[in-house]
Formats: C-alpha cells, structure tokens, sequence
C-alpha cells in the first residue's frame, strides 16, 4: 500500500482547520434562590426582557425582572427540579409560540407545545406573545355582527367582530355554556358559509380542572367544532407561571388569524 506524505498531510489540516467548530458558546447565569415558580439568577448580565432562558433537564423560563445584581425568572415547569447553583442559560429569543392553521384542531400548553396525543404541530411561523396593540387609527368601526346561536344575545345585545365581550357571573351560572354554544353555532358558516365569513375559536383555559377543559374537548369534537379551534390550556395543575403565559399565548394565536385577512 503506498501512502503519499502530501495526502496525510491534506487531511491533518483539514482536520485541524475544522476541529472545535461544533462548540457553544452562550452566557450563562447559576440560580441564587428558587421558590413560588420564580428563580433569582446572577451572571446574566445582557439578557433582555422577555427572554427565554433554559435551566437543567430542559426547564424554561422567562426573564421578566431585571435588577442591578440578579435577574428574577418565571419557571415554566416544576421549581422543584430546579435547586441553588444550577446554571441557567441564554437562548436569545424572546417568549413567542407556533401560530397559523397547523394548530386548528389541537390542544396546547401556554407555550404552544401539543398536550393531545396527536403528534407534533404542523407549523411553521412564530409569534412573539408581547407585542404592541395596533392603535385606534388603524382599526376599522365594529359593523359586521357575530351570530352567538343565542336568541337573547343576538336581538337584545348582539355582538360585532372585532369588539370585545365581558362574560360575568358566579359559579355553575353558564358562562362556560355560553362560550360553548357560541363555538358551535360557527359549525354552519364553516360548513356552508364563504370563506371571508368563517370565524375561528381560540379557547383559553386557565385554573380549571383537567377533566373540565377534557369534556370541554370532547363535545368539540363530537360536534365537529374541534377542527376550526384551538384550546390553550394552562389547568389547575399547571405552575403558575404558566397559567400567567396562556392568555398572551392564546391572544397571539388569534391575532394571527386578524393579520391575515382570516377573522
């Protein structure tokens, strides 16, 4: 076998010229303090509000109170995971969640991440949670109306699209009930109506219980409502910091839908 001394050499250059290239380099922060789903971190100096950043066994969070010495974090996970001295670590990307059509028909967490079993979300786009509202000039006059399904609603105070609705009572009065009807009175539109009149559902679930928002699903679904909603759900069991996040998240998901000529 003839081995040439000009080959071994080529390939110990190139070798040498691409040794160490796949090596990270991010700042890095230990946590000081932990507890109540909020961590005291030190070391990020440059870490901008809003920022998500990553602790061990890949637990998020969120910087959110920038002091002199230390930065507070919202953990969007279990804190006891998390103890004094584990370091904390920069993405550089700002809390944003997986928008567009991809996620009609699915349940997700306050991050956007998929909780129903159907495999991973199909989408391709990514919003920031915090973002500007648009002000009062660009916005167009409520004048087209919302049909809710409900007789009493819809002749004595009906609703528009584009408005806002408070839905207040006490316990067991049908709030839910009345969010559910309006849901699927939009079955008929999404099946026989034009496309510049179908309306898509964005549900937000915060505090409730897991078996609540399941039946909640599940009449969606057995109605054929599931396919033109999404569910957010940030339940009873879920740290608080993430029951914080879902109605940014949810918000940003619908929002997607009004900037693109879909609401």
């Amino acid at each position: 076998m003839d081995i040439r001394a000009a080959e071994i050499s080529a390939i110990l250059k190139d070798q040498i010229k691409n040794f160490g290239k796949e090596a990270e380099v991010s700042e890095v922060g230990q946590v000081l303090s932990v507890g109540d789903g909020i961590a005291r971190v030190y070391g990020l100096d440059n870490v901008q509000a809003g920022e998500m950043v990553e602790f061990p066994g890949g637990i998020r969070g969120m910087a959110l109170n920038l002091e002199a010495d230390n930065v507070g974090v919202v953990i969007f996970g279990a804190d006891r995971d998390i103890k004094e001295g584990d370091i904390v670590k920069r993405t550089g990307a700002i809390v944003d969640v997986p928008v567009g059509p991809g996620l009609l028909g699915r349940v997700v967490d306050a991050l956007g991440n998929p909780i129903d079993g159907k495999g991973p979300i199909k989408a391709v786009e990514r919003k920031r949670v915090d973002v500007k509202a648009p002000g009062i000039i660009p916005r167009k006059s409520v004048n087209e109306p919302m049909s809710t399904g409900l007789k009493a609603i819809d002749a004595l105070i009906p609703v528009g699209r584009g408005q806002r609705e408070l839905v207040i009572g006490d316990r067991q009065t049908g709030k839910t009930a009345i969010i559910l009807d309006t849901m699927l009175n939009q079955k008929s539109v999404h099946d026989n109506g034009p496309e510049k009149e179908k309306l898509y559902c964005v549900y937000v679930a915060v505090g409730q219980k897991r078996s609540t928002v399941a039946q909640f699903v599940k009449v969606l679904e057995e109605r054929g409502a599931l396919e033109y909603s999404i569910i957010v759900a940030a339940t009873a069991s879920d740290p608080a910091p993430m029951q914080f996040l879902a109605p940014f998240a949810g918000a940003t998901m619908g929002e997607y839908f009004r900037d693109n000529g879909m609401h």
